[in-house]
């Protein structure tokens, strides 16, 4: 078993890696909310700790070798804990898994069903099923401090409120949760004298035209 991959990252899409290692290039799977790091990371070497996984064809006659890349290995323990929750598999947690881990656990741990249900494809009896199931389990990644994301991410509960209008404008405009944030933070280190949502929006737009 694959349990950690090294080298040069060459490209991001939207649900993948791609990790160049001693002359080949490794397709690797990753959560939503490492997405927007990633894509800043690109040409530089990173570290994944990995699951390989066998996902069947839509046939079921046959499967496909996948790995799936994380962060740390506690992000690689919850997403096997989280894949043991019932209807969620391999592909929808890592597009549930938009938020860093220790938020989504501390959710969990609280019962935040409203929180739950602002994830990807997950409703309110989805939102219900996690809690159940893992509300005792998950102490061990569940951060109080996790209000929103790693450095370099918005932190949800920190940040003014217009921050939190213009992330909301710019998820009606269709732009992911995570590279909403993404958006917003970057615009709001890049010039801290804007104190409007309208601003903001502006500003996280332009920064998408040139990024």
């Amino acid at each position: 078993m694959i349990s950690r991959i090294e080298g040069e990252l060459v490209e991001v899409d939207d649900t993948r890696a791609h990790v160049r290692c001693a002359g080949l290039v490794y397709e690797v799977m990753i959560p939503a909310a490492d997405r927007g790091r990633m894509s800043t990371a690109v040409g530089e070497v990173v570290v994944l700790h990995t699951l390989h996984v066998l996902e069947g064809t839509a046939q079921g006659t046959s499967f496909r070798p996948r790995l799936l890349g994380f962060a740390t290995q506690s992000d690689r323990a919850f997403f096997e804990l989280f894949t043991t929750v019932k209807g969620i598999g391999t592909r929808k947690a890592l597009r549930v898994m938009e938020l860093p881990v220790g938020r989504i656990a501390l959710a969990v741990a609280e019962g935040d069903i409203a929180l739950l249900k602002s994830l990807p494809e997950v409703g309110k009896r989805t939102a219900e099923t996690i809690i159940m199931e893992l509300k005792e389990k998950v102490a061990p990644f569940a951060d109080p401090g996790a209000t929103g994301g790693t450095e370099g991410e918005v932190v949800h509960d920190a940040v003014a409120a217009f921050a939190q209008e213009a992330i909301a404008v710019l998820l009606q405009l269709g732009e992911p949760r995570v590279r909403a944030e993404e958006l917003i933070d970057r615009a709001t280190r890049a010039d801290r004298s804007i104190d409007t949502a309208d601003g903001l929006v502006t500003a996280a737009l332009r920064l998408k035209q040139v990024s």
